[in-house]
């Protein structure tokens, strides 16, 4: 039980850091991006390895 946490933590800790070093065609897909993938961590996490990768150049 504890392992899938600490997993799931790796995970989004990833997620953000993709984000962050990712390169967008313009910043505000960056801004709205994070705050999605901060507000919203798990949904987030799965938008973001769904949708959001492909959007990034």
């Amino acid at each position: 039980m504890f392992g899938l946490g600490i997993i799931g933590l790796l995970i989004y800790a990833y997620t953000i850091y993709d984000v962050v070093t990712g390169r967008f065609g313009n910043s505000s897909d960056k801004i709205v991006w994070i705050l999605i993938v901060i507000f919203l961590p798990l949904l987030g996490t799965i938008l973001w390895f769904l949708f959001g990768r492909k959007g990034k150049l």
